[in-house]
């Protein structure tokens, strides 16, 4: 599976933005998709996951209220809605397809694909 994440940029504190992965390859809908994201000097973390139907989601305690990830199986594409943005939010975002479509895992070692981050800039 081949992924390309696009829709970053730069964006006002409680400013809001739709990050969107482009799938390629390998069947979209056998794949469980997940978003992660690198802040400078941190560890990349977890964000979002969605199953491969789209009926399960999991989100990380930081973003859940204010982040939603939703797939388009037809288009092969998952998106990341972002929504009450805070600086501690700027970070490279990461899509990633888990190669089968079970879960919702929250670890990077459970995912076998991975794109290019996006970066996601907030301004204060």
């Amino acid at each position: 599976v081949q992924l390309q994440a696009s829709g970053g940029g730069l964006v006002q504190a409680g400013g809001s933005l739709t990050l969107s992965c482009a799938a390629s390859g390998r069947t979209f809908s056998g794949n469980a998709m997940g978003w992660f994201r690198q802040a400078p000097g941190k560890e990349r973390e977890f964000v979002a996951a969605i199953n491969w139907s789209g009926g399960s989601t999991a989100y990380a305690d930081s973003v859940k209220g204010r982040f939603t990830i939703s797939r388009d199986n037809a288009k092969s594409t998952v998106n990341l809605q972002m929504n009450s943005l805070k600086p501690e939010d700027t970070a490279v975002y990461f899509c990633a397809a888990r190669g089968t479509r079970w879960g919702t895992p929250m670890q990077m070692s459970d995912y076998a694909y991975w794109g290019r981050g996006t970066q996601v800039t907030v301004s204060s």
